[in-house]
């Protein structure tokens, strides 16, 4: 089981992560810590290699297919390097995080064999000076993806925090996926799981509470802009939808490519 952590600029956070991964790897219940790092300027990198993970840079992996064009990009890219069955993503930039948030996702996966793709879900805080709501954290979440998937994903409207980078999966289902490049990569993971493995092939876990920095208004947009652009490049596919634009590149499956 290989728990892997996409990372840009990060270093104030990666090396309380790395080390409470890195105990559960002692104790057995994960085999691989993997850093996929960004190029951070800010020695994020050195911070998680100091705390005992194995550090790729993402520019270094298949480089032959170019620039790395955002973070799905470099979450496919990481599976050339991982072998284990088990893949669990987690957001590098987590602060107070929990060992739980590990095995919680990977549980799902190994006690029930059915199923083959795990979602996280959790309150998410927002701080902002003297103001704290205790989940006013993920709008985009709220305002865009879970609105966008009930009334055009019914079927996946339960899922409370589809845009969650905190993710596990079965190796053989993530090579089948083609990947979203930049944010739209876990929208994107979703509908196209659901799709390979239906609802009784999804689970979600509840992980309780998850902080990080949150992003300005003007950095939001563009973000929702790409999940509402993603969800319409799918309906595009199973022919609800012409004329769509916007939606970022994407890797194809990777089992196709080493195939090839």
């Amino acid at each position: 089981m290989t728990v892997c952590l996409p990372a840009r600029e990060c270093a104030e956070t990666v090396g309380e992560i790395v080390g409470a991964l890195l105990r559960l790897r002692e104790a057995g219940a994960i085999d691989e810590v993997l850093v996929i790092d960004a190029a951070s300027a800010d020695g994020t990198a050195a911070v998680a290699e100091g705390a005992g993970a194995v550090v790729r840079q993402e520019a270094e992996l298949m480089p032959s297919l170019g620039p790395v064009l955002g973070k799905g990009d470099a979450m496919w890219r990481s599976l050339s390097v991982i072998d284990s069955e088990l893949v669990c993503f987690l957001d590098a930039d987590t602060v107070g995080f929990s060992p739980h948030f590990a095995t919680g996702l990977i549980g799902a996966l190994v006690c029930e064999p059915g199923v083959s793709f795990v979602k996280a879900f959790y309150r998410r805080p927002f701080t902002h000076g003297e103001l704290h709501v205790p989940e006013g954290g993920g709008r985009v979440n709220h305002l865009m993806a879970r609105p966008a998937l009930a009334l055009f994903y019914p079927e996946l409207a339960g899922v409370r925090q589809p845009l969650a980078g905190e993710v596990a999966a079965r190796r053989e289902l993530l090579e089948a996926l083609p990947f979203a490049t930049g944010y739209g990569v876990e929208i994107a993971m979703l509908i196209d799981a659901w799709r390979a493995v239906g609802l009784d092939g999804i689970a979600q876990v509840d992980l309780e509470e998850h902080r990080n920095r949150h992003q300005s208004l003007a950095a939001l947009t563009p973000m929702a802009a790409t999940v509402l652009a993603t969800i319409s490049s799918r309906m595009e596919r199973e022919g609800r939808m012409t004329g769509v634009g916007g939606a970022s590149l994407e890797r194809p499956p990777l089992a196709s490519v080493r195939v090839a």
